[in-house]
């Protein structure tokens, strides 16, 4: 899994990017389709805001999330990306179960 994380108007200093692969890691842990992750951190009218795309097997996930601590907003996004990376999983999961219960059904 490939993680950029690029920074606007705010130095992406070692420590965040530390912060951000360490949390970034629990989506990969979720869904092993994962092919690359692109964070953007950005500073707005005092406003930290972090955004994030999901590259996974033949889809893109967006999030965004915006709070007064860049922690806080990379922790919100985290937590968006990971909901909807586990959805996408559940709902791979439940086309493919709901094909083998026809399957055995039949015979």
């Amino acid at each position: 899994m490939q993680i950029n994380i690029t920074g606007h108007h705010i130095e992406v200093t070692p420590a965040l990017r530390a912060y951000v692969t360490e949390k970034l890691q629990r989506i990969s842990r979720h869904f092993d389709h994962v092919i690359s992750i692109d964070v953007i951190l950005k500073l707005e009218n005092h406003h930290k805001q972090a955004e994030g795309k999901v590259n996974a097997a033949g889809k893109s996930l967006f999030a965004q999330e915006s709070d007064d601590d860049m922690y806080a907003a990379i922790d919100g996004l985290v937590d968006k990306l990971d909901r909807q990376v586990r959805r996408l999983k559940d709902r791979r999961r439940g086309h493919h179960a709901s094909a083998a219960k026809r399957a055995a059904s039949l015979g």
